[in-house]
């Protein structure tokens, strides 16, 4: 196995403070032995617990007396939510595989580092000092040519020379109030796909997406919601997440979102981040509908460790290369604007003033509602209260706007010469310069037939 044969200091042979471990293996025999080794004081490694199962392993985390945890792959219920708790209560991970197949499982759920279960003590201390010098954290998931998720952890040999995929992500955001962030996402992406340029529409939305009702599709089952399952239980890869989507013309695919909001805990931060990162390798431009809450309060609310409602924004986000705030061009719109774009900066911290990094767009800009020029008193507005500039802003159009939700059609199949149309048009060729008119053929992979787009109306749920 490719991670069992990394070699690991082993042992602090100074008399260096003792490193506390918890272990979680499902062969008794194994651990015992394992165990046993571990008490030669050289190795420095202290068992503060040995967990029977997956349950037990979370809590003791969670009571902060142990740096590190050993957890064999064949543990009942172990996946990559689990290891994100593990990493949340700063508890770093060394896995013991059985198998190749146990190593890959691993590898796919974040283990940064993996040993076989006939490893000597020494070689497993080793791995654990290593693992806890490094801190808790999920190794990042790559997709290699074949398709499948591999290791881009520091401590083994990067196996793919791009881990993020090439593809852009753009998150598309506002405030509460529909000020026409799906409006936003769909027409940039109608606009892209017309052009040549890949592009995937993922509905991030945990309050209730509506990007699969305004396309017209029958989808029963939220592409979002399987995705992240599959890469919870660490089976994603580029080809299932292709099989995840709808195709929506020739260069457009969708995963579609939650039409029932009661279903937010399916999304994830630990499988989003998973998604995200595939996503790129799926298409050049990634467009992401999220939601319009920032907030983190649920810490106030349990206890212990939560799912978080707004961790699906967040997260994406946090993953864009670019984020486009988008407000309604009117009072009530730019005051909810310009009173949250201070929390989407906090969100980034120093990258949010970054050149490019977070661009403003008022929706449906119009005459008559603000006095004089509209649209620079909406840059004035916001140069004074937000030191933001307006990047672009997308006239209204009701017409176009009735023609294309109406129908459950793309503007370009429904407003084909429509001024919103030339609006999106112009807001991508300043957001995303197209890499080739002509995808590359690693993105055109194998998966389950695409869902049938199915046009009329469409149930509620």
């Amino acid at each position: 196995m490719s991670g069992s044969s990394t070699a690991f200091d082993d042992g602090p042979g100074d008399g260096s403070s003792l490193l506390t471990v918890l272990t979680a293996v499902a062969a008794p025999s194994v651990e015992a032995q394992l165990v046993a080794g571990f008490a030669v004081p050289d190795l420095g490694i202290l068992v503060v617990r040995r967990c029977v199962d997956l349950v037990e392993l979370l809590a003791a985390a969670a009571t902060g007396t142990a740096r590190a945890a050993l957890v064999s792959a064949d543990l009942r219920g172990l996946d990559r939510e689990s290891l994100a708790q593990l990493a949340s209560c700063g508890v770093a991970l060394v896995g013991l595989a059985p198998d190749e197949q146990g190593e890959r499982l691993l590898h796919q759920l974040g283990a940064g580092f993996v040993v076989a279960a006939g490893a000597p003590a020494e070689q497993v201390a080793g791995a654990l000092r290593a693992a806890a010098a490094v801190g808790p954290g999920l190794a990042s998931m790559t997709a290699s040519a074949g398709g499948t998720l591999t290791r881009s952890d520091a401590a083994l040999a990067a196996e793919s020379p791009d881990p993020h995929g090439s593809g852009t992500l753009l998150a598309v955001w506002g405030p509460a109030g529909a000020p026409g962030r799906t409006t936003v996402a769909l027409g940039l992406a109608d606009a892209l796909a017309v052009r040549g340029v890949s592009t995937l529409v993922i509905d991030a939305d945990p309050y209730g997406g509506s990007v699969a009702t305004l396309l017209g599709l029958l989808d029963e089952a939220p592409g979002l919601a399987a995705a992240c399952r599959a890469a919870n239980a660490g089976v994603l890869d580029v080809a299932r997440l292709a099989g995840c989507c709808q195709t929506v013309g020739r260069e457009l695919r969708v995963l579609t979102g939650l039409r029932d909001p009661r279903r937010w805990p399916e999304l994830r931060a630990s499988a989003l981040d998973v998604v995200f990162s595939l996503s790129r390798w799926l298409a050049d431009v990634v467009i992401v509908d999220c939601g319009f809450s920032m907030e983190e309060d649920e810490d106030l609310a349990y206890d212990t460790a939560a799912p978080r409602r707004n961790a699906a924004t967040l997260t994406a986000l946090r993953a864009a290369d670019r984020v486009l705030a988008v407000g309604s061009a009117d009072p009530v719109g730019l005051s909810r604007l310009i009173r949250d774009l201070p929390k989407l900066a906090a969100a980034f911290g120093d990258e949010a003033h970054a050149p490019g990094r977070v661009l403003v767009v008022a929706n449906r800009l119009r005459d008559g509602l603000l006095p004089g020029n509209p649209r620079r008193q909406i840059d004035d507005a916001l140069a004074r209260h937000a030191e933001w500039p307006v990047f672009a802003a997308i006239c209204v159009d009701p017409t176009a706007a009735d023609a294309a939700h109406g129908h459950g059609q793309l503007l370009s199949e429904a407003a084909p010469v429509s001024a919103l149309r030339v609006a999106f048009a112009g807001l991508a060729d300043a957001v995303v310069v197209p890499p080739s008119a002509s995808p590359d053929a690693r993105r055109r992979l194998p998966g389950r037939r695409p869902g049938r787009r199915r046009r009329g109306s469409v149930p509620a749920g």
